[in-house]
């Protein structure tokens, strides 16, 4: 009666496939957006700053995620076998997890304005990030806040636009700042 109930391990192949699809789709989504959201590089009018980062200074961003996803294209291989599964949904499942890499890889825009970071095609308020306490080097780390040590939001970036992009986070950050002592002009008088 219990074994009823069970779900096949070829019914759990396809939901995790699933689902990895749905991800891998939504993060393309969110991609696409990001020449929309962020026309213009370099000084914004607001004040705020605007970069790009290259496929080499993505990998250094996205290290830990590569990691993690290629022990997650080998690790359905290994259970096949013990659970009886199509090889069908290990092919579909790393297949689905080499576009999310090629989609980690690709180089990104970002930007920061006195209200928001863009990232990942995503929009951040300054309220849920915070800068975190130990900074590695050739990135920015930022923390979501409430997340724990599942928020991390690094950012990547030639060492001058990242110089430039945490002078920027600084003041937005710090609400005793005034944002308008970050602009083109504040730039050019110092």
């Amino acid at each position: 009666m219990a074994e009823d109930l069970l779900l096949s391990a070829n019914t759990i192949a396809a939901i995790a496939v699933s689902i990895l699809g749905l991800i891998v789709a939504w993060d393309a989504f969110w991609l696409t957006r990001q020449r929309t959201d962020i026309p213009n590089l370099g000084e914004l009018n607001n004040g705020g700053f605007a970069w790009k980062s290259e496929g080499a200074q993505e990998v250094i961003r996205q290290w830990g995620n590569l990691a993690s996803m290629a022990a997650m294209i080998a690790l359905p291989w290994a259970l096949i076998g013990a659970s009886n599964t199509s090889y069908w949904y290990a092919i579909a499942w790393d297949a689905l997890l080499s576009l999310h890499i090629i989609s980690l890889l690709i180089p990104k825009r970002y930007a920061i304005t006195r209200t928001h970071l863009f990232a990942d095609g995503q929009r951040y308020d300054w309220n849920r990030l915070r800068l975190a306490h130990r900074q590695p080097a050739r990135r920015i780390m930022l923390l979501r806040k409430g997340w724990g040590v599942f928020g991390p939001l690094p950012l990547g970036g030639e060492q001058n636009d990242l110089s430039k992009a945490r002078s920027c986070i600084d003041l937005a950050l710090d609400s005793e700042k005034s944002w308008e002592l970050f602009s083109p002009h504040a730039l050019e008088q110092e």
